[in-house]
C-alpha cells in the first residue's frame, strides 16, 4: 500500500506540474466564459436587426395582416406587379418579397417568398400562420358560420398533473428532469473521455521514456496501474474544481462588467418563457426543487469513480499494449461506442419512456449504466434496480481492472510489436 501511495503522489504531482496542464486549467475558463459572451452578444446583435420585407398583395386582403414589431417592417408593394416589386426588393436590399396571387374561388394560393438568402424557420411559420388564419376565417364566412359564435365557443384545456399521494407537477418538468439527468450523463462522458485518454497517454509516456522498466522492477503491475488511474483522476477533479471556480468568478465579473445579462437574449427561448404563465414559472420552481438533488449528486459521485475506474482500466491496458499514440486507435472503438451508446439511448429511449425496456437494460449494462442511469434518476428509480446497477458496475470493475492489469504487466515490457486482440487474448494466459 506504500507504494500505492507513493504512486498516486507521484502522478498526482507530475499532472498537476505539468506547463500544458497549468495552462489549460487556466486557459480552459478563459475561452468558455470568451464563447459565453461572444454567443450572447452575436445573437443580441443578430436579434436587434430589423428585417424589411416587401408585400406584394395582388387581391389587397392578407397585407393589413401583417404588423410591424422590432424584428420586422413589412412595405406595401401591391399597388405595382411582381417584376417591378422584385426589382424594387432587390435594389432596396430588402430581407424578402412576399409575394401572394390574386384569390381564385375554390383554391389556395401559391406563395412565394423572394430572397437572396433563405429566410429564418421563425418568420416564415410566422407568415404561414397569419396567411392560414385569414384563409380559415374567409372560408368559414362564406360557408355561412360566425366567426364569434366560433371564437366564444373555444375552449381551453389545461390537465393537472399529480400522483397518487396528491404530490403535484407540471408539463415542464418532464423537461426539468431531462435538462438535469442529460448534463449529469453528457458530463460523465465528457470526463471519462478527457482523463482517460490522460491515463493512456501517461502510460504510452513512461513506457516510451523506459522509466517503466525501473519503476517496474520495485514495484507490482496492479499497482502501478492504480495509482496513474488514482493521481490522474484526483489531478483530473482539481482541475474540475478550479474550472468551475474560476469560470463562475470570471462570468460573474464579466456580467457585470458588460451589463450584458443571460436574461436578455432574444429568440425561441425567451419567447418560450414569455408563454409560461406565474403559475407555470411557479410551479417549475417547485419541480426543480422536488428533484432528488441528495440521490442524483450521491449517485453522480457513485457513477463517476465507477465509471471512471472502468474505462480507465481499459485505456490504461491499451496505452499499456502499444508504444504509440498512433497505434490506440485500433482499440479505441470497443470503448467509444458504449459511451456514445449511452448518450443516445439516454437522450432518446430516456426520455421517450424512462422506466422501459430499454432505458432499464441499458441501465444496469456496466459499461453504459453510469450515463444511462443518471439519466434516469430524476425521473425516479426504485432503490433495488439502483442497488443491482451499482452491484453489477463495481463486480464488473474488479474483473475489468484483474484483466487489464494482466494485459498491463505483460503489454508495458513489449515492444517494436503492433499488438492485436489475439495478442491481448494471449497475454492474459501469462
Amino acid at each position: 500500500m506504500r507504494n500505492l501511495k507513493l504512486i498516486i503522489k507521484r502522478e498526482y504531482l507530475a499532472r498537476v506540474k505539468n506547463k500544458a496542464f497549468i495552462v489549460m486549467t487556466f486557459l480552459s475558463p478563459l475561452i468558455l466564459v470568451g464563447m459565453i459572451v461572444l454567443i450572447a452578444y452575436l445573437v443580441n446583435l443578430n436579434s436587434g436587426e430589423q428585417h424589411v420585407i416587401g408585400v406584394n398583395d395582388e387581391s389587397g386582403i392578407f397585407v393589413e395582416d401583417f404588423n410591424n414589431s422590432e424584428d420586422v417592417k413589412f412595405i406595401d408593394l401591391s399597388d405595382i406587379d411582381l417584376e417591378a416589386a422584385k426589382t424594387i426588393a432587390k435594389e432596396k436590399e430588402y430581407y424578402g418579397l412576399l409575394h401572394i396571387p390574386k384569390l381564385e374561388p375554390n383554391t389556395l394560393p401559391e406563395i412565394q417568398f423572394f430572397a437572396k438568402e433563405a429566410p429564418a424557420f421563425g418568420f416564415l411559420s410566422e407568415v404561414e400562420k397569419t396567411i392560414a388564419e385569414k384563409l380559415t376565417n374567409r372560408q368559414l364566412l362564406a360557408r355561412g358560420i360566425d366567426l364569434d359564435v366560433i371564437a366564444s365557443s373555444r375552449a381551453k384545456v389545461d390537465i393537472g398533473i399529480q400522483n397518487f399521494s396528491g404530490e403535484k407537477t407540471s408539463k415542464m418538468s418532464t423537461y426539468v428532469k431531462m435538462f438535469f439527468g442529460g448534463a449529469a450523463g453528457y458530463l460523465l462522458m465528457m470526463f471519462i473521455i478527457i482523463y482517460g485518454n490522460m491515463v493512456m497517454r501517461s502510460v504510452i509516456e513512461e513506457k516510451t521514456n523506459r522509466i517503466i522498466e525501473i519503476i517496474i522492477s520495485s514495484v507490482k503491475p496492479i499497482h502501478l496501474m492504480l495509482g496513474k488511474i488514482l493521481g490522474t483522476s484526483f489531478a483530473g477533479i482539481t482541475q474540475f474544481l478550479i474550472w468551475v471556480f474560476l469560470g463562475g468568478v470570471m462570468l460573474t465579473v464579466v456580467t457585470a462588467i458588460s451589463g450584458m445579462s443571460m436574461a436578455e437574449l432574444h429568440g425561441p427561448q425567451q419567447q418560450a418563457m414569455e408563454q409560461i404563465s406565474d403559475n407555470e414559472l411557479q410551479q417549475l420552481v417547485i419541480d426543480i426543487a422536488n428533484l432528488p438533488m441528495l440521490l442524483l449528486l450521491v449517485s453522480f459521485l457513485v457513477y463517476f469513480i465507477g465509471g471512471y475506474f472502468l474505462y480507465s482500466a481499459i485505456y490504461a491496458a491499451i496505452g499499456a499494449a502499444v508504444d504509440n499514440e498512433t497505434d490506440t486507435q485500433q482499440f479505441m472503438l470497443p470503448v467509444i461506442l458504449p459511451l456514445m451508446l449511452g448518450i443516445y439511448v439516454g437522450f432518446f429511449a430516456v426520455i421517450e419512456n424512462p422506466h422501459g425496456v430499454v432505458s432499464t437494460v441499458f441501465s444496469m449494462i456496466p459499461l453504459t449504466s453510469p450515463i444511462v442511469m443518471l439519466m434516469r434518476i430524476p425521473f425516479g428509480v426504485a432503490w433495488w434496480e439502483l442497488a443491482i446497477s451499482i452491484g453489477i458496475l463495481f463486480l464488473t470493475i474488479a474483473c475489468v481492472v484483474w484483466i487489464a492489469a494482466k494485459i498491463y504487466r505483460v503489454g508495458i515490457l513489449m515492444y517494436g510489436k503492433k499488438p492485436g486482440y489475439k495478442d491481448l487474448y494471449k497475454w492474459l494466459k501469462y
